[in-house]
This record gives structure tokens, sequence and C-alpha cells, in this order.
């Protein structure tokens, strides 16, 4: 197995880590302007899916998503597939819920879909803990921030920038790792 835990303790120091952490002001975060150009690739939160599935995605975001390459992680494909298990399937929604998520998932390329190696899920383990204990959570929010951390750090690992509208959870993860990139955005 290709984690080090000795070396992720060492760089994320949890155990010196005690000060509660607060999101920022807007103003000191990256967020998806208008006038867009080319740059840097992303990476996209399970978000960006789901507001494009209902409709609510922002123009910027429709912009910035056509003029960058844009990724995709097995984090929000499974995020995206647990709706197949999860809904009912006597709900009258549910037959078109499930045809609009196919059909998003049916035009994700092969080759930028990725999945992140044990070492990036050692690590994303201890930084949703830390995440988690420092930033206020309350039970129940602890495997939402375990995707978040994971997405965050398989961004960071690959050089890309995540895409999302989770604020509170991807700037708490770039305090911790603030080597990190995101774009934010919000739904009107």
């Amino acid at each position: 197995m290709n984690f080090d835990l000795r070396r992720v303790l060492r760089r994320l120091k949890p155990d010196r880590l005690v000060t509660p952490l607060v999101r920022r002001p807007d103003d000191e975060l990256p967020f998806v302007q208008q006038h867009l150009r080319p740059g840097p690739e992303l990476l996209l939160d399970s978000v960006v899916y789901i507001d494009t599935l209902q409709d609510r995605s922002p123009m910027e975001v429709d912009e910035i998503t056509s003029l960058r390459i844009c990724n995709h992680s097995a984090v929000s494909l499974a995020e995206l597939t647990h709706a197949f298990g999860r809904l009912n399937p006597a709900h009258r929604d549910t037959p078109n819920t499930l045809a609009r998520i196919s059909e998003v998932i049916a035009v994700i390329r092969t080759h930028r879909l990725t999945a992140p190696g044990p070492s990036l899920w050692g690590t994303a383990g201890v930084l949703a803990g830390l995440a988690f204990r420092l930033g206020g959570y309350g039970k129940g929010q602890e495997r939402k921030l375990l995707n978040g951390a994971l997405l965050y750090l398989q961004a960071l690992e690959s050089g890309q920038v995540v895409l999302t509208r989770n604020i509170g959870d991807f700037d708490l993860l770039n305090q911790l790792v603030p080597e990190g990139r995101m774009l934010f955005y919000r739904v009107a």
C-alpha cells in the first residue's frame, strides 16, 4: 500500500491544531467572475452536476465549464450514482430523475474520470477529521467532509482547481491545506 501515515501526520500536524476554524469572508475567496477566460483545468464537485441537472447553474459556471478542460472524480460519480439505490422506484419523479443523471454520466469522457489512490484516501481521512473537529460540525457531517477532502486533495495532486458552491467545507479544507485551489459560485 502506498500510504505513509507518519508523513501525513508530520504534514498536517493534527495534534498541534486546536484553534477553531471559521469561514473567511467572501472577499477573501475566489469566485467565478463574469468575463472569463481559459485557465487551469477544473475538477467538478458533485454540486456542479446537481445544479446543472436542476437548471440552477449560473451563466458564469456554464461559461467557465465551456472554456476550461473539465475533469471528473470517481468521488462525484459515486455521489451521483447513489441516487440509483436511494430513490424510491415507486415515486413518480424517480424514473425522470434517474434518466437525467444517466445522461450526465454518459457524457463524462473516460479519460477525464479519475479516482483517488490509497494515499489520498488516507490523507483525506486525517484532513476531514481535522475539518470536522476544528470547524464545529455536527454529527452526520463526517462522510460529506471526507468526500470533499478526497476531491480537494485529488485536485491538488493533479494541479486542477475544484469548482464548487460548497463554500463552507472547501474554505476550511483550504485553510488546513492552503496549497490547494478552488473556485466558488452561488446559485440565484
